[in-house]
């Protein structure tokens, strides 16, 4: 196979891999504002839809925060900064 064939390829991953960067970074961003802006009445919906005490909700949203950050670093921004480099 000859290798620039792959090329067209390889700008498609690379373009995938950066707008779900830019997606889960948003996300992130937003979520966080959200949950800062709006504390009170999220974790009243919260706490009423899965049963989970209020006090212990900053705990369970800073524990989804940092999964999803650490989620969104390793399957999406190290492979697009991977390809970054490569090209």
């Amino acid at each position: 196979m000859n290798l620039l064939n792959l090329l067209p390829i390889r700008e498609n991953m690379q373009a995938f891999f950066g707008w779900a960067s830019l997606l889960c970074i948003a996300y992130l961003i937003l979520a966080t504002l959200f949950l800062i802006i709006l504390r009170r009445p999220v974790g009243r919906l919260h706490s009423k839809l899965f049963g989970v005490q209020i006090e212990s909700l900053p705990m369970e949203y800073f524990r989804f925060m940092a999964n999803f950050k650490i989620a969104s670093i390793i399957l999406f921004i190290i492979p697009y900064l991977s390809l970054k480099f490569l090209s």
